[in-house]
């Protein structure tokens, strides 16, 4: 695919055509994807796609940004967000004010803009809306270094991780749920012609229109860790759909949104809609903006990522909308076995010190038989593993350079108390240290590593521990009587707290089904037997669903036909006489 920023203009109606030319063979594909669950992507991982100084382009581009206004052009503004003591503002965890400052806005006249500009968006058909979000993608693509450090300066990403989760897998993720949306609303034809004999002598004759029609205003409320790449399923996926989008992003990560907001806007302008369409909301300090949008009437969608008291706030009090929720997830690895002692310890360092364990799929809980564990090296005992661990852990962030393009920065310092509160003892004997990392360029960067704490499943308190989430680089090194023991605390551990995904190193069959089944059961995603350079924490988009929507860590799953298909109904126009 040609990387390109050129625009053309709307020309008697005739850019929505361009469009759909343009990206036919884009969503041709993708469609294939979905179904056969192969590799593809048209969005390359590699910055050297995007030009040999990409990563520093992207800097400076975004730099042209910071410390600036970014009016979006909206109705209804009535204040200014951030910077300032009272307003807010963004802080990069890698230590620098942003500086940005965005319109506020009055939802008393947002949202009926917003509905205003739903008819002729809705009249399009699914085929030019299609078109259209992948013409916004096309564009955030080609800016792709300036998101990836967007994402790095708001979320703490790695450049690794700001470069894949903050741009390019974000847009395959938008693109994935457009190309569902597609499939969906072409399920029925757009009309057909019904006939039905009623006598040798007349026919009753029907024609049949099948309209795809939008829910309403959908708002997206997003998170601080991964803004883009969980925003994206339900932005894209309502749009698709038909229904205008309001953005109310994270007080910490608001520029990721931002600029998306942007470039959708502008985009839905040149092909001749009501801009209105895609909305950004950020909010002053303390508003709880989040709840008044999310039970206003007009909100008939709700897509939020984020914590699970907030999840079951939303779907207890905005019972005007499907509310769609990805929430807290406490992962678990049992190791039981293995064919590769040093090539597992690797994998398992590396997916507990990726973007400081801050990932929603990252292993919390490695289960450990207290007899310990098989290998090719011989039998290893629990502390061994522990301790072995922990040498992995050394090779693999023992330079502060190269730690900290595998960590990132923290968050922010609700996550530093974890690490603290760990390191104390307060939890459990800590079996591996956590120490600090001078990042190079970053001086006021808070950089950590994994800090694990040994406990015991048979005591009382270690299991009210491990049986909530440490969201950071914490990882839990959990004494298990056996085998079947890990199995039916996986289970358990799913069931009350909710996982997005699950680990296996065994060469045991019996192990291996074993633990297939508890995960079946308990709704969630299985590894096994992971080594290399693939690991638990990773999610391939139209390959993987991310979620399952059967445990307590979310409804909804990235990304199915169920999380598009409840975003629009269908509605039929019958006319007498044979004419759809």
């Amino acid at each position: 695919m040609v990387r390109t920023t050129e625009r053309v203009s709307p020309t008697d109606n005739a850019f929505p055509a361009l469009l759909i030319d343009r990206h036919r063979k884009t969503l041709e594909r993708a469609l294939t994807a979905i179904r056969t669950r192969e590799h593809w992507s048209p969005y390359p991982e590699d910055t050297r796609a995007y030009g040999s100084g990409a990563a520093a382009d992207g800097e400076a581009s975004l730099r042209a940004v910071l410390g600036r206004p970014m009016d979006l052009g909206q109705p209804g503004r009535d204040g200014t967000v951030g910077p300032g003591p009272d307003r807010g503002g963004e802080r990069s965890p890698y230590g620098t004010e942003l500086g940005v400052s965005y319109p506020h806005h009055d939802p008393e006249v947002l949202l009926p803009a917003m509905t205003a500009a739903l008819p002729a968006w809705r009249d399009a058909g699914p085929e030019v809306r299609a078109a259209v979000c992948l013409e916004i993608l096309h564009r955030i693509n080609a800016r792709s270094p300036e998101f990836a450090a967007a994402a790095a300066h708001t979320s703490g990403h790695n450049p690794v991780m700001a470069f894949h989760a903050g741009a390019v897998h974000a847009q395959d993720r938008g693109l994935e749920a457009v190309a569902y949306a597609y499939a969906e609303q072409s399920r029925l034809p757009a009309g057909a012609r019904w006939r039905k004999p009623q006598g040798p002598d007349r026919t009753v004759d029907i024609g049949k229109r099948f309209r795809a029609v939008p829910r309403g205003i959908s708002l997206l409320v997003g998170n601080s860790v991964f803004p883009a790449w969980n925003g994206y399923p339900g932005l894209f996926a309502s749009l698709a759909t038909g229904n205008p989008v309001l953005v109310k992003p994270h007080p910490a990560a608001v520029l990721p949104l931002a600029l998306t907001v942007q470039q959708a806007r502008e985009v839905l302008a040149e092909a001749g809609f009501d801009p209105d369409l895609v909305c950004l909301a950020p909010e002053y300090p303390g508003e709880g903006l989040a709840k008044r949008l999310g039970t206003a009437a007009e909100v008939r969608l709700v897509d939020y990522s984020g914590r699970t008291a907030f999840a079951d706030w939303l779907r207890e009090n905005a019972r005007q909308a499907r509310v769609f929720t990805a929430a807290s997830a406490v992962n678990s690895l049992l190791v039981e076995s293995t064919r590769d002692y040093r090539d597992m310890l690797a994998n398992l360092a590396f997916s507990v010190s990726l973007y400081s364990g801050q990932l929603c799929t990252s292993p919390q809980n490695l289960l450990i038989p207290r007899g310990g564990v098989a290998t090719d090296e011989g039998h290893k005992s629990y502390d061994e593993v522990v301790a072995d661990l922990g040498a992995a852990l050394d090779a693999l962030l023992g330079d502060d350079r190269e730690a900290c393009d595998v960590l990132g920065a923290l968050l922010g310092p609700e996550v530093l108390s974890r690490v603290d509160l760990a390191m104390s003892g307060a939890l459990g004997p800590v079996g591996v240290p956590s120490r600090a990392v001078r990042h190079p360029e970053h001086p006021d960067a808070v950089v950590r590593t994994p800090v694990v704490v040994k406990l015991d499943a048979g005591r009382e308190a270690d299991r009210e521990t491990l049986l909530a989430e440490w969201l950071g680089p914490v990882c839990l090194a959990v004494a298990v009587d056996s085998a079947t023991a890990a199995v039916d605390l996986v289970g358990e551990t799913t069931r009350t707290c909710g996982a997005l995904s699950v680990g296996l190193y065994s060469v045991s069959p019996e192990v291996e089904t074993a633990m297939e089944d508890a995960c079946l059961e308990a709704g969630v995603m299985l590894s096994t037997n992971l080594t290399g350079d693939w690991y638990i924490s990773q999610s391939a988009v139209y390959s993987d669903l991310h979620g399952t929507g059967m445990n307590p860590a979310g409804n909804a799953v990235l990304c199915d036909g169920a999380f598009v298909a409840e975003r629009f109904r269908t509605v039929v126009v019958r006319r007498y006489g044979g004419t759809p």
